[in-house]
């Protein structure tokens, strides 16, 4: 471990609670001091001894294209010399929204924000004003930011840190949470009759990232669609991390499945704090000032992010032909890894797609949150510092998700191929 990174992890713990500013960075899960980064370019990372990583963390997803990417960085440094911050609407807030919606056919109208936890805020308010409802459903293991009435079975950093229903959110707010299995289309059907003319929305993680990657199973998300229809319930499909990653548009694009809001995030800031909640459009013309839900920011909309996110979009549509290439050597380098836990007898199950992935130590199927806790998170962490140790920076922790990029070339993937069979032999 970098001993630069030790030195500055006890100085920010006597500054910044717990030492970090988002729970996972903290290691809890895999034990050890953290990684201190010093700078990243392309997909690597470097730490603050100057060590080089190939990182499958990219920001928790929205670095596709990779770390100081040129046109990303000539996007802020010509944004910053006329203004970091203005408090009015700009013409590349119109720009970005236009971008959106023609590439998510099932965005009407959208509303910016500074972060995916925002705009779910954003898209629940909404489902309760257009249903005059109270209840919401969501599914274990799926996270979809840290607001009160989402922190009930949540995944990610709730998993790792063992508190899936956190302190501090009040008992009456959770109440109004129903958490239901991932994958279930026998629970969820038995939920909606019972409960289907009180739920203001359904909100689901398309494929699920927070619990690790785990897929909907063939039918779930249509039942899901066909059900909340059903019952006039609104369906709020959390895209934070699903969109634009697989094509450009959502992972709604590739399923053919309309919902009635969207959630966005993490890739359309190209690095840069960033959320946006968009739908049909008498859903969203509720929203002040045309409507009465009241959403503000000051900083939604900052014209850093719309641009840094609109060189973000350019550079991806100009690659929207390369998305099935990409799709290809992730798979391919998804396989191979299989491959090497298999020649050593460890019990792996990878789920992926796409380039998300996440090597689950176990023999699988990982289909929901109870298949996923089965894993065996003792041998992840061994895994984890061996690859570290080794030049390959994973997300540190189980119940995450990895990721590829456009900046991963042919060496980099046979450089973490090698990594992983020196880390298996070590373990």
């Amino acid at each position: 471990m970098s001993q630069s990174s030790d030195k500055l992890f006890f100085e920010a713990r006597q500054f910044i609670a717990g030492g970090v500013n988002s729970p996972v960075r903290s290691w809890q899960a895999v034990g050890g001091e953290p990684l201190f980064v010093r700078e990243a370019k392309g997909c690597k990372i470097f730490d603050s001894d100057g060590k080089q990583y190939i990182d499958f963390v990219l920001a928790w997803g929205p670095m596709i294209i990779g770390h100081s990417h040129p046109e990303i960085v000539a996007a802020i440094f010509h944004t910053a010399q006329k203004g970091t911050c203005y408090g009015a609407p700009t013409a590349a807030e119109t720009q970005m929204a236009k971008t959106i919606c023609e590439a998510i056919p099932s965005i009407e109208l959208i509303r910016m924000t500074s972060s995916g936890t925002e705009a779910v805020m954003t898209a629940i308010r909404l489902a309760r004003s257009f249903t005059g409802r109270d209840l919401i459903v969501k599914f274990d293991g799926c996270y979809h930011g840290h607001a009160d009435s989402l922190l009930v079975k949540a995944g990610s950093g709730a998993l790792t840190l063992g508190i899936p229903g956190s302190k501090g959110v009040p008992r009456c707010l959770a109440e109004l949470t129903l958490s239901l299995p991932y994958n279930d289309n026998g629970i969820l059907e038995e939920t909606m009759e019972h409960y289907g003319e009180r739920l203001a929305a359904v909100i689901v993680e398309p494929v699920a990232g927070n619990m690790g990657v785990v897929l909907p199973r063939p039918g779930f998300l249509e039942k899901l669609r066909e059900l909340t229809a059903k019952y006039g319930i609104v369906l709020i499909f959390d895209e934070v991390i699903t969109g634009f990653r697989f094509t450009f548009g959502g992972y709604q694009n590739l399923i053919g499945i309309k919902p009635d809001l969207t959630c966005l995030g993490k890739i359309i800031g190209g690095g840069l704090p960033v959320g946006a909640c968009g739908g049909r459009k008498e859903i969203m013309e509720r929203l002040a000032p045309a409507g009465d839900v009241y959403q503000a920011g000051t900083l939604s909309g900052n014209i850093l992010a719309i641009n840094a996110g609109l060189a973000t979009l350019r550079i991806l549509k100009a690659k929207c032909a390369y998305y099935p290439q990409l799709k290809t050597k992730a798979e391919q380098f998804h396989n191979i890894v299989e491959k090497l836990f298999v020649a050593k007898g460890i019990p792996v199950c990878i789920n992926n797609f796409h380039t998300m992935f996440t090597p689950f130590f176990q023999e699988g199927p990982v289909f929901d949150l109870n298949s996923a806790q089965k894993s065996d998170a003792d041998l992840f962490s061994r895994f984890f510092h061996g690859m570290l140790k080794n030049g390959v920076w994973l997300a540190p922790s189980q119940f995450e998700a990895n990721f590829g990029s456009f900046a991963h070339s042919d060496a980099d993937i046979a450089f973490a191929l090698n990594a992983c069979a020196a880390t298996l032999k070590e373990i």
